[in-house]
């Protein structure tokens, strides 16, 4: 299986990136700058620069890309719009690093994480733009994606157990009452998905056992 990780030099994408190579597949790292994934395929290009040539031939796309300044957060919902256009039509598969702050709390979907009175002030604008890009996923029936949500609590150096749970809209706790996983877990979760492709336009969500 071919796949690409774009911004394959972050946190997670580097751990995606030894993920799917560990797990046999033909990887090709995204990156901006300097390859500092373990790929040794690579496309050295801003995402925005991206074509659709550059991502031919990929069974599955992988969009780790993150932005946390306040002037760069709408690049949530712009760089998810230009990858969708790039992949529209065709068979590869896009798969997105998503958010916890979009999850619901409630059966009925009318209350989500980011809306809680104890939801961090100082995440809410990150929050509400990864759910706005998610809200515009949702409507690109052209393009096959899947958007997984981690747990609330996405631990950069945590373990990795290589087991989770998975989840659908709702945030889903563990055994122990906690919502919470690893990087290291959320890429084995992302690798299952991108070898399996068990959730075409849907979001999904993981947490730890």
């Amino acid at each position: 299986m071919k796949i690409a990780v774009i911004c394959a030099n972050g946190k997670e994408g580097k751990l995606i990136v030894r993920e799917a190579i560990a797990r046999g597949a033909d990887v090709t790292a995204v990156v901006r700058r300097e390859n500092q994934s373990e790929a040794t395929s690579v496309i050295k290009k801003d995402l925005f620069d991206l074509t659709a040539a550059d991502l031919e031939g990929f069974d599955v796309v992988i969009d780790a890309f993150g932005a946390w300044t306040p002037e760069a957060l709408p690049q949530h919902s712009t760089s998810l719009k230009h990858l969708c256009n790039l992949v529209s039509g065709t068979e590869t598969r896009l798969l997105v690093v998503g958010g916890a702050g979009s999850l619901y709390v409630t059966p009925e979907h009318t209350v989500q994480v980011m809306d809680g009175a104890d939801f961090p002030e100082v995440f809410k604008p990150l929050a509400s733009n990864m759910g706005k890009a998610l809200d515009e996923l949702r409507t690109r029936t052209d393009v096959k994606w899947t958007y997984i949500s981690p747990a609330g609590d996405f631990q950069a150096d945590g373990a990795r157990t290589g087991k989770y749970i998975l989840g659908g809209e709702e945030l889903t706790l563990n055994a122990k009452g906690e919502s919470i996983i690893s990087y290291a877990d959320y890429a084995v979760a992302m690798v299952d998905e991108a070898l399996n492709g068990s959730h075409i336009q849907q979001r999904i969500s993981v947490v730890a056992e």
